[in-house]
């Protein structure tokens, strides 16, 4: 139909029959249970119980990544602290003692060859002793060494050259028996393999261990950096969660925030405090102890040395030479000396009392004397009388031999003092720490419990 001037009119709309489909609706928007979650945590968040629920959530996290994380650093510490006392120095003292018992060895063997065909039983069986103490250390830092590390690597060295080492003595002897000169070839080889193979490979076993040591002392003496900031947000946002509570309700104390504080500032004290403690001690150990027993270690080993020398002087009779045809191992007698004396001037600025610093001094004594004697003893020997300078060497009376016996016994007592000092102070630092990790551990989560029975105390006026 059409409308006025021609127009078309559209139909009027007709209503649905019956059974004939309504208007479609448009299908529900569907949504993640995330996406639900974050709305239902926006909604509670904009009331005051929620608000609530979420401060004690975090705080409470906070307090427990505080404890744990004061566990875990403490433990790593306490564990490189012990290792100090139990392992890393005796570790290190044991090479030391190889790096000695094999000089010692030496020494011995050159002066029983010295003595003639029929060698003294004492000397016999201090060298004896020496081999012994040197395989019976060798075997233990094999048990507590990786083969492959640098230290494991070293023992094998010595475990080789040890035997061939003996064997060229026993056929110096052997041969010293019956009157030979090739005994005297055989003592001066097997000292150049002491010289050349075993003693440097004992020296970088006993660097290794001491390194190892100090990178111990290292780890117990790092500044637990993040337990500490850790420790101090904790305690930042409990302060803050009981200011607000206190603004909001005029309530000056909440007794779980009031709880969790103070559980978190013990931890964060006893953190503080027992670490400063652990490393003090552990410092003075080091400075104290370890440092002089480096230093009185090298001062007997030279000794040793300058007397392995002193004995190997008589046996060569000039055999030896150095370029400017100078005998090398008086030449090597010299050198072992001035370093002796290097080495005790140091350890008598280390001695910090008269236990320590006594025994330094005897040695220093006995050191003059012994140059006096020896100086002595060369005249002679160059004079031609070599049985009087074998005797003013070897002899039992005013023989530089008596004056090496005197330095070594000083030296031992040194030691033993210095290796107590360090045993002291080192256990006084790693006590400093027992207990700590759990003590922390047990005093984070009793914080985080409070902190939330706080907060719920907080919520329950509410219902």
């Amino acid at each position: 139909m059409s409308g006025p001037a021609g127009t078309a009119v559209a139909p009027a709309p007709t209503a649905p029959g019956p059974g004939a489909p309504g208007p479609q609706q448009p299908p529900p928007v569907r949504t993640s249970a995330w996406a639900e979650g974050m709305d239902r945590l926006r909604a509670g968040a904009t009331t005051e119980p929620g608000r609530l629920r979420i401060i004690g959530a975090v705080v409470a996290a906070l307090v427990i990544a505080f404890g744990a994380v004061t566990a875990w650093q403490v433990s790593d510490r306490a564990t490189a602290a012990d290792d100090v006392v139990t392992r890393s120095q005796p570790l290190s003292a044991d090479a030391a003692s190889i790096y000695r018992s094999l000089a010692d060895a030496d020494t011995s063997a050159a002066s029983g060859f010295l003595a003639g065909a029929q060698e003294p039983p004492a000397v016999t069986k201090k060298y004896n002793d020496d081999i012994a103490e040197a395989s019976r250390l060798l075997v233990k830092a094999a048990a507590n060494t990786s083969g492959e590390s640098a230290s494991g690597q070293q023992i094998t060295r010595l475990n080789q050259w040890l035997p061939r080492y003996t064997g060229l003595i026993e056929r110096a002897r052997a041969n010293n028996r019956q009157g030979l000169p090739l005994g005297g070839a055989y003592l001066r080889y097997a000292n150049e393999q002491m010289t050349t193979q075993l003693l440097p490979a004992a020296k970088k076993l006993y660097d290794e261990e001491t390194d190892r040591l100090y990178r111990d002392y290292d780890d117990a003496s790092a500044l637990p950096y993040l337990a500490l900031g850790l420790g101090v947000v904790a305690l930042g946002g409990l302060g803050w969660a009981q200011r607000r509570n206190y603004r909001r309700t005029n309530r000056v104390f909440n007794q779980g925030l009031l709880t969790a504080t103070v559980a978190s500032a013990a931890v964060l004290l006893w953190l503080a405090v027992g670490h400063t403690v652990a490393s003090a001690g552990l410092a003075d150990s080091r400075a104290n102890g370890q440092e002089s027993l480096k230093v009185l270690n090298d001062a007997r080993i030279s000794s040793l040395q300058a007397r392995a020398n002193e004995n190997l002087t008589l046996v060569s009779r000039g055999a030896v030479s150095t370029k400017d045809k100078k005998d090398k191992y008086d030449v090597d007698y010299t050198t072992g000396m001035a370093a002796l004396k290097r080495e005790l001037d140091r350890a008598q600025q280390l001695a910090e009392d008269d236990g320590g610093s006594a025994p330094v001094e005897r040695a220093a004594a006995g050191v003059k004397e012994w140059q006096t004697r020896h100086a002595d003893a060369r005249r002679t020997d160059d004079q031609g009388n070599y049985d009087k300078a074998l005797d003013k060497v070897i002899g039992e009376k005013t023989s530089t031999g008596e004056s090496f016996g005197e330095v070594d016994e000083a030296l031992a007592k040194a030691l033993e003092w210095e290796q107590r000092e360090f045993t002291e102070a080192a256990e006084g630092g790693r006590s400093a720490l027992s207990g700590l990790a759990v003590g922390a551990a047990v005093l984070a989560v009793l914080a985080a419990a409070a902190a939330l029975l706080g907060i719920g105390r907080r919520l329950s006026e509410f219902r």
